[in-house]
Parts: C-alpha cells; structure tokens; sequence
C-alpha cells in the first residue's frame, strides 16, 4: 500500500513540476512579446501620437504648443538609444515618463518603434 502511495506522489509532483516550469516558460515568452512591433505602434498610438504625431513631426495642436521636436530630425537622430530611452522612461519637461505604467520593455519597443519613423 505504501508502495502505491509513494508512486502516486511522486507521479503527482512531477506533474507539478512540469506545470510549474510550462507557465514559468509561458510567462516569460508572453512577457518577450508584448514587446512586439505591431504592440509598439499600437502603444506609440495611444501614448504618443496626440503630441507627437502619427509620423512623429510633432505637427499636431499639442506639440505645436509645447514646441516638440520632429522625431525624425537630426538633433534627435543624434541622441543615443540610451539618451532616447531615458526620456521614453522617466519623462522629460511635460511628457511624462512610461515606465511604472507601461514596463521596461515596452519603453524599448517604443525606442525601436520610434528609430524607424519616416
């Protein structure tokens, strides 16, 4: 009888245990994904682009207003990915910064995002 225990226990653990690293698995590949480009522009859509501009120009009443500049220009263009990053994150005059809201990859899928506006 012990016998009968002992191998249906250790059948139930190792269930666990599999389960346990298929949703440690899935969890992590979810979390690389909501990195994903369409979820970038999506994001820079509904965060960004009422000041920014769909293309980025800052050509919208909003950015007009607080003077942005054009994402696409060279004075932005020269910023380091680090330096870009740091404004996406933590926020620069009036924009505010979208990392506690939107999480670090995000920020950097917005990074990449915004690199390649035309």
């Amino acid at each position: 009888m012990r016998q009968i225990i002992f191998e249906r226990t250790k059948k139930v653990v190792a269930v666990a245990a599999i389960s346990g690293i298929a949703v440690f698995m899935c969890s992590r590949s979810s979390a690389g994904t909501s990195a994903a480009p369409a979820d970038a522009a999506a994001t820079y859509k509904s965060k960004c682009a009422s000041c920014h501009g769909a293309n980025g120009s800052g050509q919208t009443a909003a950015g007009k207003a607080l003077k942005l500049k054009d994402l696409r220009s060279a004075e932005v263009r020269a910023m380091s990915d680090d330096q870009l990053l740091a404004v996406i994150s933590k926020g620069k005059g009036k924009m505010p910064g979208y990392e506690k809201s939107l999480g670090a990859a995000t920020c950097k899928a917005l990074l990449a995002y915004v690199k390649q506006l035309k």
